[in-house]
């Protein structure tokens, strides 16, 4: 590895690093959460659904499915699991770096369209995002996920 280089900061999309992605929250409490291939895969597909709409975290400036693979934020990135009242739906749960990530809305909001506009891409009927509630205006931002998808038609969660 050379000092400084991609490979010394991100680990590869093939892995799972249980201790470098953020706990799960109170979003994804008492749902299937998925470790090992299960998350791999869908972040896999993630990372392609985020290139194509372009979901970029602008202070780091790279695709935010990368976030999950930055050595330097293990506590940050996405969490998913599997609805336990329905397995083709998805919950997703964004920790952002800090309490007060100014791009929290901006990025969660462009995930759950992303997702869900591009459904074709992943076997989940819908994808539903929550931002985890150690963000300062995880109320008014879960909120307003809560309403967009009530807004597709999506029932409430």
């Amino acid at each position: 590895m050379t000092p400084g280089s991609e490979d010394e900061v991100f680990y590869g999309y093939g892995e799972y690093r249980k201790d470098y992605i953020p706990e799960p929250g109170e979003f994804l409490e008492g749902h299937d959460i998925l470790g090992g291939d299960g998350h791999v895969e869908f972040h896999e597909r993630t990372r392609e659904v985020f290139e194509e709409r372009g979901v970029y975290d602008m202070t780091f400036g790279y695709n935010l499915a990368k976030l999950n693979l930055d050595r330097r934020h293990p506590d940050a990135g996405y969490r998913y699991a599997l609805d336990s009242s329905n397995p083709r739906v998805l919950r997703a749960e964004f920790t952002p770096t800090t309490e007060f990530c100014p791009q929290a809305h901006t990025l969660v909001l462009a995930s759950y369209r992303a997702w869900n506009d591009l459904s074709d891409r992943h076997p989940y009927e819908e994808v539903r995002v929550r931002v985890d509630v150690m963000h300062h205006q995880a109320d008014a931002i879960n909120q307003g996920l809560r309403e967009a998808e009530n807004d597709d038609g999506l029932e409430d969660a």
